[in-house]
């Protein structure tokens, strides 16, 4: 969906996350995400440097605050893929945030797509399904639900909504 959506508007700035999680094969420091320590991840915590921050699957995540505030100021769409707990922080952090809920199709298609994915156990994938209950439920918190039946259709709806 991001890759859609990057290639369609390259103009639109997707944030890159920190991460206490090792890379995946073929994952790049600074691409797919800011790779760091446990102790480098506490200090941007406890410096307040993250917009949002979160424990996901065992490993811990968040947005730096400073790219984000940087490409709001000057007008430029930006994008961020977090968690339910991250877009509650986002909420109170930026109270006029536009926050899109990306739900998919149907519970089974959810099961095909993470367990189709072949990067994750299977006690993570299925740490991953509970999570994913509350989440949906969680949904209704939301500015906006998107449901994710064709990457196509649900990257041009985005679209409109970020540069409407």
């Amino acid at each position: 969906m991001v890759r859609s959506l990057r290639k369609k508007r390259p103009d639109i700035w997707l944030s890159v996350s920190v991460t206490t999680r090792q890379p995946r094969p073929g994952e790049a420091d600074g691409r797919e995400y800011h790779f760091v320590g446990e102790d480098a991840f506490e200090a941007m915590v406890s410096g307040g440097e993250l917009l949002e921050w979160a424990v996901f699957a065992g490993h811990r995540y968040g947005t730096p605050r400073e790219p984000v505030a940087r490409r709001i100021a000057a007008g430029v769409p930006a994008l961020l893929e977090i968690d339910i707990e991250g877009a509650r922080q986002v909420r109170r952090a930026v109270p006029d945030a536009l926050l899109v809920f990306l739900a998919p199709p149907s519970w089974d298609e959810l099961v095909r797509r993470l367990s189709g994915r072949g990067t994750e156990p299977p006690e993570v994938i299925a740490r991953r399904l509970e999570l994913a209950a509350s989440e949906i439920e969680a949904g209704k918190d939301f500015d906006i639900t998107l449901v994710n039946t064709s990457v196509k259709d649900v990257c041009g709806q985005l679209v409109t909504l970020m540069t409407a």
